[in-house]
């Protein structure tokens, strides 16, 4: 029977047209493996969901926008609760980008240390506990033979493989589309926002201080983790990073511009559907749960098209890089 089909195969391949023995199939990359999802295992994002940021025009004219999509629950709630109040009071208008680190951060707010210069905050500011920089996550584990089979969370966690240094028993992945990190504990499993390239913060003094949402820093260099649990992830910017990544770095203490001719107006910060209809953003992205962004992190993780010579057989968190794009209109 063996011969017989091998046989049958050999014809086959002999057969064949020289040009299809000689073109093996490509390897797939992330963008082919992207390009090939389905329409239906891509998530809208609400424009409620989003912080449309217009500063001043640059050198030339140019416009410079910057959206941002604020953290979803369980996550951090708090602060984009305030966050939203600053949005719909427009107390950023008038500000501006004040600070910006090397390998660090973009900040942006009031920059004032002296509360009796400080820009009054609207009413409805709440005081955020330490304990919402983490989050409950419940887990239900299904054993087969003392093996673990399958393990259902709430909310539904796609973890990555390794794990997570900066998580003691714990592991880094990936909830309704934002990476995150999850601690398996005794006293209750807890899950948080991770610091990646391009995610939103809330700046704070010393603890127990956690800051209100007025001042907020984009990161802007290596996925600074250590500040994982220390302080608040709110958001992440999905469109115009490069228009606080290529700014000037400042000169002054930490970062801050010693020349106020270099700090960036805020010229407005609306969420997204206090704008007119037509002009309201939409954009979408690739489910966290769905099977080609499985296919995704693992082409990733091992890479061995054409420019790849040796694969990583792993990655961080903070490289997988959801896809998102602007939504069909």
């Amino acid at each position: 029977m063996i011969t017989t089909r091998l046989a049958a195969f050999a014809l086959v391949f002999a057969a064949s047209p020289l040009g299809a023995q000689e073109k093996a199939a490509e390897p797939p990359t992330p963008a082919s493996v992207v390009a090939a999802s389905q329409a239906s295992e891509w998530k809208a994002i609400d424009p409620a969901e989003l912080l449309v940021m217009d500063l001043a025009p640059d050198a030339t004219g140019a416009k410079r926008q910057v959206i941002v999509q604020l953290m979803p629950p369980p996550f951090s709630q708090g602060w984009v609760g305030n966050i939203r109040t600053l949005a719909k009071a427009h107390w950023w208008d008038g500000t501006s980008v004040y600070r910006v680190v090397d390998n660090w951060v973009a900040q942006w707010g009031d920059g004032e240390d002296d509360p009796k210069k400080a820009k009054p905050l609207p009413a409805g500011i709440t005081k955020v506990p330490e304990s919402e920089y983490t989050a409950p996550v419940s887990c239900k584990v299904y054993l087969f033979e003392k093996k673990v089979i399958k393990e259902e969370c709430d909310p539904p966690f796609t973890a990555l493989e390794p794990i997570d240094p900066y998580v003691l028993k714990g592991q880094a992945g990936f909830a309704a589309g934002w990476p995150v990190a999850v601690a398996l504990q005794g006293e209750g499993n807890r899950t948080w926002p991770v610091h990646c390239y391009g995610g939103v913060g809330v700046a704070r003094d010393l603890s127990p201080d956690t800051g209100t949402g007025a001042e907020l820093y984009a990161v802007i260099g290596h996925a600074p983790r250590q500040l994982d649990r220390n302080i608040a992830v709110v958001g992440r910017v999905i469109e115009g990073i490069e228009n606080l990544s290529t700014l000037p770095r400042g000169k002054g203490a930490q970062g801050v511009y010693d020349d106020p001719a270099l700090r960036v107006p805020i010229v407005s910060l609306r969420l997204g559907n206090e704008l007119p209809a037509a002009e309201q953003p939409r954009f979408e992205y690739l489910a966290s749960d769905s099977r080609s962004f499985a296919d995704y992190i693992h082409v990733k993780a091992n890479r061995n098209d054409a420019f790849y010579k040796v694969s990583a057989g792993g990655i961080d968190v903070c490289n997988v890089q959801v896809p998102i794009r602007r939504a069909k209109k």
